[in-house]
């Protein structure tokens, strides 16, 4: 490739003016609001939470940089949209991260964060789970009184040889099989699996922790699990049975099942064929597969249209009504899916790239507490605003993401951000709510 020294590049010239560009502008920065974030981490107190709680093994009097500046470093350039470890190589530079990281010298290297990544084990993991669990409980004003647990399953494909690497017929490649678990907008699992087991795997464990922990904080709250189909299993059916836990979760169709809701099915297609419309039909039956300890209610959704029929079933405790529980109960578990997109395409906790499997699980915690920062940022200062309900990417975009001159001195640090950004009302909002919280 030819090498262009040339300092000053001219372009098509402008009602005769010339234009000119080089890269002599001084310290610019395309992450001007990131301030933001950052206070709302010294609210929280997240990463400082975490940096309590983290083992750090290394030589103090030789480090140049704090662990708590290692995970502000990581986190915010997630939350900015860096991805990988070698953006920090030039990224480290940038004035405006250095300054919500409470630093005013260089940040640290990719070297060095990878050493950060490859230090995490399983202790690792629980700790940080703990911490937003923590911070679910403290987002709480006063005891909820009823919650629901969301639970799925998504794919993180693999392109190397990572330590549990197991090819999944149904996603057609090589992925691990992550669990993630939400209250609402909340993140409060965010477990990697291997992609050879059960679908479903852990969760009985994992919704008994839950359970238990959010008693102990609210003894009366009324918890729902909710999943689809792959989370289907009577043995975690009988346990919520047995500890006052409501449930409603897909149930896959089978003979049985399609046999047992004819009467609903033909009903549905008999006022389509008069309508010409699309008609859908509910109701109930108690249904008990041979390997189950005894048969529930399972609801029935008949549908039919011009694309046929399309029969639904969800088997639930719940005492609501057939039509009242899958529009307005199961259904509303496809929010969950857009938060897990906020973590696998908007915070890349699908990036799986280190060999050890740990190392792997840290990476995607890392993710999810950026996803937290953003909640964070939409509970305190983003209601009732055009932003109350957007994806972390398009806040990033509006918010973070502006063009700023940043000029340091002994005394301060200016961030001149760009007099043509066209959301500055709505920063100007958010800053000050963040100030007045």
């Amino acid at each position: 490739m030819t090498e262009c020294y040339q300092t000053s590049l001219q372009f098509p010239p402008v009602k005769r003016r010339k234009v000119e560009a080089d890269f002599s502008g001084g310290d610019i920065t395309s992450n001007g609001g990131i301030p933001l974030l950052a206070q709302v981490d010294k609210q929280m107190g997240l990463t400082q939470a975490v940096s309590r709680v983290l083992a750090d093994t290394r030589r103090q009097a030789s480090c140049n940089h704090s662990l708590l500046e290692l995970l502000k470093q990581r986190i915010y350039a997630l939350a900015l949209g860096y991805e990988d470890l070698n953006d920090h190589s030039e990224l480290r530079q940038d004035l405006a991260l250095q300054t919500a990281t409470s630093r005013v010298e260089t940040l640290a290297s990719p070297a060095t964060l990878c050493r950060l990544e490859q230090r995490s084990d399983r202790e690792t993991a629980v700790a940080i789970h703990e911490i937003l669990f923590q911070q679910f409980i403290d987002a709480h004003d006063r005891p909820p009184k009823r919650l629901i647990l969301d639970f799925d399953a998504t794919d993180t494909p693999l392109h190397g040889e990572q330590e549990g690497r197991f090819f999944h017929g149904y996603y057609d490649h090589y992925c691990f099989l992550p669990l993630y678990v939400f209250c609402g907008r909340h993140l409060l699992v965010s477990y990697l699996r291997r992609s050879d087991g059960d679908p479903a795997g852990h969760t009985g464990a994992i919704l008994s922790l839950l359970v238990k922990a959010l008693r102990q904080h609210w003894p009366k709250v009324e918890i729902t699990f909710r999943g689809d189909s792959g989370f289907c299993r009577w043995r975690v059916l009988r346990w919520c049975e047995r500890h006052n836990v409501k449930y409603i979760v897909g149930i896959a169709q089978n003979k049985r099942l399609i046999a047992q809701s004819a009467l609903w099915r033909e009903a549905a297609e008999t006022l389509h064929e008069l309508s010409g419309k699309k008609q859908r039909v509910f109701g109930s039956i108690y249904y008990g597969a041979k390997s189950w300890d005894k048969v529930r209610r399972v609801i029935i959704k008949a549908e039919h249209s011009s694309h046929g029929a399309n029969p639904r079933f969800v088997v639930t405790n719940l005492p609501q009504t057939d039509k009242y529980l899958y529009d307005k109960v199961y259904c509303a578990r496809g929010d969950m899916e857009n938060r897990i997109k906020d973590q696998q395409l908007d915070l890349f906790a699908g990036r799986a790239s280190c060999h050890r499997w740990w190392p792997n699980q840290f990476r995607q915690l890392l993710s999810g507490l950026a996803y937290t920062l953003f909640e964070g940022l939409r509970r305190k200062a983003l209601e009732k605003t055009t932003l109350a309900k957007a994806s972390p990417n398009t806040i990033r975009l509006k918010l973070l993401k502006i063009g700023a001159v940043v000029i340091r001195n002994t005394r301060r640090i200016r961030i001149l951000m760009s007099s043509a950004c066209p959301h500055q009302d709505l920063f100007r909002t958010v800053a000050f709510r963040l100030n007045s919280s």
